[in-house]
């Protein structure tokens, strides 16, 4: 098949740069990993994106992964020629779930707006007829969810004809809610020429043979560990050991107001109808004092939307959720976070306690991650203790 030519690299190193040797490069690597501005993973990923190179990037949950391929990104668009009608998007950038799908598209579409450019976001659980309209508009950035991208290609809402730049953003968690399959799907059916990128905070062997399969000569990089499954050092980790799960309610009942004094506190269960169950008896309890809101899958779109507004600007200081908000969702000031039931896996807990310190933020009060351990918790406890400080 014959297919149009296109610019995918942009990058033109300083002749400082260029000419520093690989000691010098290590040596500003380590300098790196203490600035803010911008974080390692965005002063590595960069070069390599705006190079044209495809490209995977390795680094632990709140070090900025997103901006490290929105910005690339936005480039990539704007040095195209402009889309015409019956064109689908130059670039896709998928995600696991629609909360952050959400936020992606929200981050994209404040420098997209300043460069005339259009973004569209794509996930379930959100009036269809709305996206096919936002689609059929000829947007030059789609941020989707596997499922629902590939069903709007089917319906011919969109196509990837155009598309010369893809994005998988929190590839580890799309391979644990089965979207591989999606995944290789639509990177298929994409040119083989494109510029593919992905960013995980795990490496884990589903991801890497996803990336040898549909990444061509990549650059891998590292920020910490190698993909290893460790935390975010930012982090002051504790376990309490309790007798039983009635005693995780009074725990949590003597612990939550000073909690809430220090900001924002973000509370994880097992189970939807635990999740209701618990916010309403932090609701009920006149103790407490606190406003509170539940997030998880049952909830349609425009409930996440509103608790997670209203959680962000403070009007609610406590969110009870499952696992579906705990990746990716950028939520300033979270000072604590209470894994009131275990995690399944490490990869979840690790997750999970990423919502606090994000990006290396440091504030008068450091942030914290409580994880409830009871008896029946026994098998978790190998792992539980690999990344935690017992208490």
């Amino acid at each position: 098949m014959d297919y149009e030519p296109f610019r995918k690299d942009f990058y033109r190193p300083t002749p400082d740069v260029a000419g520093m040797l690989n000691s010098e490069i290590m040596y500003l690597r380590e300098e790196l990993e203490g600035l803010e501005a911008p974080t390692p993973i965005q002063a590595q990923a960069l070069p390599v994106a705006l190079s044209g190179r495809d490209l995977i990037g390795v680094a632990k949950t709140g070090s900025g992964k997103t901006f490290a391929f929105v910005w690339p990104v936005l480039v990539h668009v704007m040095a195209q020629r402009e889309i015409e009608d019956g064109e689908g998007p130059i670039a896709v950038i998928l995600s696991p779930t629609r909360e952050l799908a959400t936020q992606i598209h929200g981050q994209a579409k404040k420098f997209a707006k300043q460069l005339g450019a259009n973004v569209c976001a794509v996930f379930g659980g959100a009036g269809k007829w709305e996206m096919q309209k936002a689609l059929r508009e000829g947007p030059e950035i789609v941020v989707a969810t596997p499922g629902r991208l590939i069903e709007m290609i089917k319906i011919k809402a969109t196509n990837l004809a155009r598309c010369t730049c893809v994005v998988l953003d929190e590839a580890d968690r799309m391979f644990d809610l089965g979207f591989g399959y999606q995944m290789r799907s639509i990177v298929d059916q994409v040119r083989p020429s494109r510029q593919t990128m992905l960013f995980s905070a795990t490496f884990k062997r589903k991801v890497e043979q996803l990336a040898r399969d549909v990444l061509t000569d990549p650059v891998r990089i590292n920020v910490g560990h190698a993909g290893a499954m460790t935390s975010n050092e930012d982090i002051r980790q504790v376990v309490h050991v309790l007798p039983s799960d009635a005693a995780k309610w009074s725990w949590l009942t003597s612990e939550l107001p000073g909690f809430v004094a220090n900001g924002k506190v973000l509370i994880f269960v097992s189970s939807r109808a635990g999740c209701e169950e618990l916010c309403k008896s932090i609701a009920k309890d006149r103790r407490l004092q606190v406003e509170v809101g539940s997030i998880h899958g049952d909830k349609d779109q425009t409930d996440r939307e509103t608790t997670l507004r209203a959680f962000r600007q403070g009007k609610i200081n406590v969110l009870v959720g499952t696992d579906v908000a705990s990746r990716g969702l950028d939520i300033k000031d979270v000072n604590t976070v209470v894994s009131y039931d275990m995690a399944k896996n490490i990869e979840t807990h690790i997750h999970r306690i990423g919502r606090t310190g994000r990006m290396g933020k440091e504030g008068v009060h450091p942030g914290a991650a409580y994880t409830l351990f009871t008896p029946k918790h026994v098998s978790a406890a190998l792992w539980c203790t690999s990344t935690c400080s017992s208490n």
